[in-house]
């Protein structure tokens, strides 16, 4: 049974509903996983998943949430080379640029990405909520 690991920061609630969706997707494909805040996730975690999925929103000028999202990714990034990973957020302006550049930074630490990220428009609707799941699923 592989080892999952949700990872995310959320303010409005909307990435936590893609956290959850994240989840039921491994869950459904049997595999065991904890859905963690970011301030609960250090580098100690990373070695002890087979796969973790990091959620964030856009922030400001489309940038990771940089109090506590941020300084956590930083501080894992450099563990995650050939690690299966996948990457899900909301924004509520801009065009996903943010979601760009964090794949771009997966990509250059050798992290195994599962797809190019899952991103919703502010509330995840069902097709979000969908893909999340298909997230989930890919890294069970």
């Amino acid at each position: 049974m592989s080892k999952v690991a949700v990872v995310f920061w959320t303010s409005t609630g909307n990435t936590e509903a893609m956290a959850n969706a994240v989840a039921e997707g491994a869950k459904a494909k049997g595999a065991e996983v904890k859905v963690l805040t970011a301030s609960e996730f250090t580098e100690a975690d990373v070695n002890s998943y087979d796969a973790i999925a990091f959620g964030c929103p856009a922030m400001g000028a489309e940038v990771l949430e940089e109090t506590e999202f941020e300084p956590m990714f930083s501080s894992v990034e450099g563990l995650l080379s050939g690690k299966k990973i996948g990457i899900f957020g909301s924004y509520g302006w801009g065009d996903g640029q943010w979601m760009r550049d964090w794949k771009d930074r997966c990509d250059g630490v050798g992290a195994a990405l599962v797809n190019d990220g899952v991103m919703a428009n502010n509330a995840p609707d069902d097709a979000a909520l969908a893909e999340c799941r298909e997230l989930g699923e890919a890294l069970a």
